[in-house]
């Protein structure tokens, strides 16, 4: 799971080639389908047991941006709240300066393990390559995560990284590569659920025992208290907030939030909006150090990387409200047939589209081509339980690709102009539409050309009549 430093996935190709390839796994579209519909429907139903669910969405879109519209201070007071708690803040700009301090701490402990409970953002800049890089092992211990550390693969979704594998792929998984990494998978293993689940449970519990040094991301921030809080279904969170010396935090600058009663409304809208529950089963929240409770040290890397221009843009800026709930992945037509790993980021589908781009600019091939990942069908504006306007988004994002001149879009702005020039002279337009009709028979069935095949691939070309309508309406307008 290699990546550059920027965090794109090395050898990626653009959206568009990505997509082709994996539309045509027959395996991979099935696995895709059966998840989604099946996370989808079950949201579905726990979002109707609430009366209240359109204001709650939006006091969450109302809390995000007027946290947004005042970030600085909000840090600041988190960082105050926190220090006083007995942690220490860092503040890291980009992905070389997170991952510096991480592995600086991480070597400060003397240990050369770490165990991980889920974090995107620790994925985002490459931390667990940069570690290995270091001779620090990092052990992911959510399941899903281990699926996918242990297959050496890369996460395809949100909320379940291995979304893309079902139970007999997970099963050789573990028969395979388990001892490599520590405790093997049982004798006989099958691919029962409750099977594959108890084989990684005996596979962490040791690595939980036996780890000194923690590295989680967080939920949410609270910046009136220093309180960080991890949402999970499986306990894995709560033994690595609990068990190390020393707990080591990497979160984006978004994730605040400015009090307690804030906290509450993102309480209930996530796990409806992610696992369909009413509520996580594991809630965790920790504050600072306490004595002879927890980790003894604690520190919390604040990660910027590309948040603040994102914040810039008053448009783009309300992909920093995302959750990270996964909703709008899982009712995604375009997500659902592609799947993750044609996105070239941790951050796959509708939301991925719009995120990716701002974090890591458009330079990129991979990178211009996400906002054009979509169907505009607005979906994921409808699930969305922060009311981010993703289409208006992607809309606002390829704009700015097209000024910027990227590839293809100087051919197309050329076009543009010359079409414009033949609009204002009615007798060159006159004349074009006769000599297009006369040549009609000529004309090909696609489009030539890689960029325009593109679009041409699964339609053909118009048919023009016989004669133009200018002509037309001359003979018959009486």
């Amino acid at each position: 799971m290699n990546e550059t430093s920027g965090g794109t996935f090395v050898g990626m190709p653009a959206f568009p080639e990505a997509a082709r390839a994996a539309v045509g796994d027959a395996t991979l579209r099935a696995n895709l389908r059966h998840a989604t519909h099946t996370i989808r429907d079950k949201r579905t139903r726990a979002v109707a047991e609430l009366d209240d669910w359109a204001e709650l969405r939006q006091a969450g879109k109302e809390i995000k941006d007027r946290t947004l519209r005042h970030l600085d201070e909000h840090l600041l007071r988190l960082e105050e709240a926190v220090t006083a708690a007995g942690g220490t803040v860092h503040w890291a700009a980009d992905a070389d300066e997170a991952n510096r301090i991480v592995t600086a701490l991480v070597r400060a402990t003397g240990e050369t393990e770490v165990v991980k409970v889920k974090s995107m953002a620790t994925q985002e800049i490459g931390l667990n390559e940069h570690l290995e890089a270091e001779g620090i092992a990092a052990y992911e211990t959510d399941l899903a995560e281990l699926i996918v550390q242990l297959g050496d693969d890369r996460p395809s979704h949100i909320l379940v990284p291995a979304i893309h594998r079902n139970r007999g792929e997970i099963r050789d998984i573990f028969r395979e590569k388990m001892g490599r990494w520590g405790r093997p998978a049982p004798e006989g293993l099958s691919d029962t659920p409750a099977e594959l689940a108890e084989a990684a449970r005996l596979h962490l519990r040791e690595k939980f025992l036996r780890a000194r040094v923690g590295i989680s991301g967080a939920n949410f921030m609270v910046a009136e208290t220093g309180t960080l809080v991890v949402v999970e279904s499986e306990g894995n969170g709560r033994m690595c907030l609990t068990l190390p010396e020393t707990l080591i935090s990497v979160v984006g600058v978004e994730k605040v939030v400015p009090t307690w009663r804030d906290l509450e409304v993102f309480l209930q809208t996530l796990p409806r909006s992610s696992t369909a529950e009413r509520m996580n089963p594991y809630t965790s929240m920790w504050t600072g150090t306490s004595d002879g409770d927890g980790p003894s040290a604690f520190h919390l890397v604040l990660l910027d990387n590309g948040r603040t221009d994102a914040l810039a843009d008053e448009v783009g800026r309300q992909a920093l409200r995302c959750i990270r709930c996964s909703a709008c992945l899982n009712v995604c037509p375009v997500y659902e047939r592609a799947g993750g790993h044609a996105y070239g980021s941790v951050y796959p589908g509708p939301i991925g589209a719009i995120l990716t781009p701002q974090l890591r600019g458009t330079v990129s091939e991979v990178d211009a081509s996400l906002p054009y990942a979509s169907s505009l069908c607005g979906a994921c504006y409808e699930v969305c339980p922060v009311a981010i306007d993703i289409p208006e988004v992607l809309v606002h994002l390829r704009e700015r690709i097209a000024a910027e001149g990227g590839k293809g879009h100087r051919l197309e702005r050329a076009a543009i102009k010359a079409s414009a020039w033949v609009l204002d002279h009615p007798a060159a337009l006159a004349a074009g539409e006769r000599i297009a009709s006369a040549t009609r028979a000529l004309h090909p069935k696609r489009l030539p050309g890689p960029g325009a095949r593109q679009w041409s691939e699964h339609r053909n070309l118009p048919e023009l009549p016989a004669e133009p309508f200018r002509d037309w309406w001359k003979k018959n307008r009486r």
